[in-house]
């Protein structure tokens, strides 16, 4: 940026607001995500299973609605409406959890929170292809991305500072302040002179039944869904067993909540670090192979340790080492795979993978570790079963690297 340069100007008060509007963005979420799990971990962890597929119905119903409002409203406005709409759900949320919270209330807070981290940040990066001209959007999206670090970092500190003092309402109002903020900045962006023509976030019907239709002529794209329905199993696992054990070691909503935010906290910092630090070195020693393997393999080595201690303590570990790896290795190796892939793969077929496939895996997943439940499994079960499925995960990762190598990647 060169001072008293209109167009350095342009940019600078972009990356502001950009960055402003990620951070509330991520820290209103993070304030929200220990709130839901603790209410939910309170219902019982029987009801995770319902929950994932009311979740998994409403997304399948929203979706469609959502592709089709998106080209009939002026994409300056629909962020902003979309963050206000949110906004006045999160008053309705806090004014019904003051008036006494009910199970239908946290079961539907469930619902909410877990859709709305489907569009929120992915409305937000359709936003800034929209105001951000090309050249400048490979220049200043890292430290756009930044800002979202930061959030995801302060809001679960907030969250376990505050847990004691506030209620659940006044958590989903300070929620709802932060979002407000976002909603404001997003709304003052100025218009990228050169932007690039819009693309949709989420899918349409049509989008989706020609993203599967590519996901089963393509044994890529069908080993990158395996794979993230692998993790969703697995994943699951450990979100139900760490509800039931939160559960009996903490008995009331504000020690769940302050449990669960420290351990975001933890997984936020140490994923942003990994990211800075480590991805890049990881992916250029080794390749997105050597990505995927590793990832795989530390994950592996967590559930064999789950099994063999099965506490709540390396429960926590566990699921600790699974979402760093997740967000901090995992997700930027396999969004690496698509560099190699047609333009329709890169948006139809990954968006399907990364809603559809997952929530559905969510879904199947849940009602799976009922199943289960019922023939005597216990944590240390779950844990041997997933330990099975991050192997698998291993080696179609191996897989994968090499086919992307193939391709022409490295």
């Amino acid at each position: 940026m060169t001072p008293g340069d209109p167009a350095a100007t342009a940019d600078r008060r972009r990356l502001v607001l950009s960055f402003l509007a990620f951070t509330l963005l991520l820290a209103g979420y993070y304030l929200l995500r220990p709130v839901r799990d603790a209410l939910i971990a309170g219902q019982g962890a029987e009801t995770i299973k319902y929950l994932s597929s009311a979740v998994f119905v409403t997304m399948l119903v929203i979706v469609p609605v959502f592709g089709w409002l998106v080209p009939r409203v002026p994409r300056r406005l629909l962020v902003p409406l979309l963050y206000g709409f949110f906004v006045v759900n999160l008053g309705a949320f806090a004014l019904a959890f003051a008036a006494g919270s009910s199970a239908l209330v946290a079961r539907g807070f469930y619902v909410w929170v877990t859709v709305f981290n489907l569009f929120a940040v992915s409305v937000f990066w359709s936003r800034m292809a929209d105001v951000w001209p090309e050249a400048a959007a490979r220049r200043y999206f890292g430290r756009v991305a930044a800002g979202g670090s930061l959030g995801g970092v302060l809001g679960p500190l907030l969250a376990h500072e505050l847990a004691r003092g506030l209620s659940p309402a006044g958590l989903v109002a300070l929620a709802a302040f932060f979002l407000l903020g976002a909603a404001l900045c997003v709304a003052a962006l100025p218009a990228g002179a050169t932007a690039p023509p819009p693309v949709k976030s989420e899918p349409g019907l049509a989008e989706v039944f020609s993203g599967l239709v590519q996901i089963t002529q393509s044994p890529f794209l069908a080993a990158i869904a395996l794979l993230v329905a692998l993790g969703s199993v697995a994943g699951m696992f450990v979100y139900i067993e760490m509800a039931r054990l939160a559960a009996s070691a903490y008995p009331d909503a504000a020690a769940r909540t302050a449990f669960f935010s420290g351990r975001d906290f933890i997984v936020n910092a140490i994923s942003g670090v990994l990211q800075v630090a480590v991805v890049g070195l990881i992916a250029a020693r080794l390749g997105v192979r050597g990505a995927l393997v590793v990832a795989g393999t530390l994950v592996t080595v967590s559930f064999v340790a789950l099994g063999l201690s099965p506490t709540l303590a390396m429960l926590t570990v566990t699921n600790v080492v699974l979402r760093c790896t997740e967000f901090g290795l995992a997700k930027p190796a396999r969004d690496m795979l698509y560099t190699v892939l047609p333009r329709d793969a890169k948006y139809q077929a990954k968006n399907v993978i990364d809603t559809a496939v997952a929530r559905g895996s969510d879904m199947s997943a849940g009602w799976l570790h009922a199943v289960l439940g019922r023939f005597g499994f216990v944590l240390v079960s779950y844990a041997g079963l997933a330990a099975g499925l991050a192997a698998l995960s291993t080696a179609v990762g191996f897989a994968l690297g090499s086919a992307y190598r193939r391709r022409g990647g490295r």
